[in-house]
């Protein structure tokens, strides 16, 4: 299996946690963002479901719309 770096966005609290992980750690958790890209790309289950489902999850830990607007704003 070849390998490629990309790039993508997380809020400043999931960048610093990688950032002070140990090598070891982070080898995990490139491995764990690997396998959930993995599944959210090649899912049959439609991109629009998964968003609900993650949706659904988010708000039952008590995100909510005014709370997120103001994550986005922060971007």
């Amino acid at each position: 299996m070849s390998i490629e770096q990309i790039t993508i966005t997380v809020d400043a609290d999931v960048a610093s946690a990688y950032r002070s992980a140990s090598e070891s750690e982070r080898r995990k958790l490139d491995l764990l963002a690997n396998l959930r890209l993995r599944d959210a790309t090649r899912s049959k289950t439609a991109l629009k479901e998964i968003m609900a489902d993650i949706a659904q999850k988010a708000q039952e830990r008590g995100l909510t719309p005014e709370i997120l607007e103001s994550i986005l704003d922060e971007q």
